[in-house]
């Protein structure tokens, strides 16, 4: 059995920054636990070592690159790279299609990946043309020289299958299910909207944001997030909280128990991704048993279950939605507990941590496990 795993393509272990590192934070410590020695690529600054949430038997690697919006994944893609064809592990779990540019000199060196593709990069409205390309072409890419492929979604499972004619692994992201918390000084319980995302456009932020000016009035509303490099969201978030008195901007939370705890009480969650496939936020929000307002797309109908509660892209039909759900007591008990018990059923860490598990494996083994047997999940 192989023992030694390079995880290529997040900020770094642990780091809070999106559903990437969301998984390297459970799938490290998981391997490492069952005998891998387990090596999690990282940029400079987005890590500390002091970190509670570290676990010592996960080595780190701090490599350089451009930290910019558009050339980071890139850059520090392929100075990872270069520093694992030194050290030359059993496999390399692989996170973005943008680092299919630099899997063919990791299959040359005779390192075999698993590649988790994400969502349909090309198509977020947040990329330039030129960004579109790369995406595109890096999923070409690794199309064609990923060992074995991982799909977070069903409909992306489809998706690569019909574009690219290449079959994938189905591994969702996990939720856990948190003790019960006190509940964020400033608020009430079940009585507030909350959202967390990050500010690009293909998240309904704006719509979100124009929600807002229509229920402010009648509801308190917690916005968590940011772009992550400035600009109009985050100027809007600004003006909103500072407009309106029930209006809370928290900017990017880095402290899980506190965002937890916002889902836990939540009176309810609007989740507006677009063009992801299983979003750990939404996994998450359920597994804490937030009852969820969603923007209406294929991703969010496959996890979420509830076609009910899907809306479109619209501010008066999200705010109608919102406070449908806010009125109505029984409505929001009924959906937390259905929420929760999806998450329990679909979507567990234990689960998906073993099938990454397995997937390494086969992506190493002489005689390759067929796709279907190594999926995880049931997205009925």
């Amino acid at each position: 059995m192989p023992k030694t795993v390079a995880v290529i393509g997040t900020r770094g272990y642990p780091s809070y920054y999106g559903g990437f590192e969301t998984a390297v934070r459970k799938i490290a410590p998981f391997l490492a636990g069952r005998g891998w020695d387990v090596n999690v690529y990282c940029r400079p600054g987005s890590t500390k070592d002091d970190d509670a949430a570290r676990d010592p038997r996960v080595r780190t690697t701090t490599t350089p690159g451009l930290e910019s919006k558009s050339l980071s994944t890139l850059s520090f893609g392929l100075t990872s790279v270069l520093h694992c064809l030194r050290e030359k592990p059993d496999v390399a779990l692989v996170m973005n299609v943008a680092n299919g540019f630099w899997l063919p000199l990791l299959k040359l060196r005779g390192i075999p990946t698993v590649v988790n593709v994400d969502g349909i990069e090309w198509e977020r409205a947040k990329w330039n043309g030129f960004a579109k390309l790369v995406f595109k072409l890096g999923a070409r890419l690794t199309a064609r020289f990923g060992t074995l492929l991982v799909s977070d979604a069903v409909e992306i499972q489809r998706r690569w299958k019909v574009d690219f004619g290449r079959e994938s692994v189905f591994i969702p992201y996990g939720g856990d299910v948190p003790v019960p918390l006190e509940v964020v000084p400033g608020l009430t319980r079940d009585s507030y909207v909350l959202m967390v995302a990050r500010f690009v456009p293909e998240n309904t932020v704006s719509e979100f944001f124009q929600a807002v000016e229509k229920i402010a009035g009648e509801h308190p509303v917690v916005i968590v997030g940011s772009s992550g490099y400035g600009g109009s969201f985050d100027e809007d978030a600004k003006t909103l909280s500072a407009r309106h008195p029930n209006v809370t901007w928290l900017g990017h939370l880095s402290d899980d128990n506190k965002l937890l705890s916002l889902w836990q009480h939540a009176g309810v969650y609007f989740h507006g991704h677009s063009v992801g496939g299983t979003n750990p936020a939404l996994v998450q929000a359920m597994a804490c048993g937030a009852p969820v307002v969603a923007r209406r797309t294929a991703y969010n109908s496959e996890v979420l279950g509830a076609p009910e509660h899907l809306v479109p892209a619209d501010p008066a039909a999200i705010a109608d939605a919102l406070r449908h759900m806010l009125s109505d007591a029984g409505l929001r008990v009924k959906a937390r507990q259905a929420n929760r018990e999806r998450a329990i059923l679909h979507y567990n860490w234990e689960d998906v941590c073993s099938s990454y598990e397995r997937a390494l494996v086969a992506a190493v083994g002489p005689s390759r496990k067929p796709a279907s047997r190594l999926t995880v999940g049931n997205a009925a």
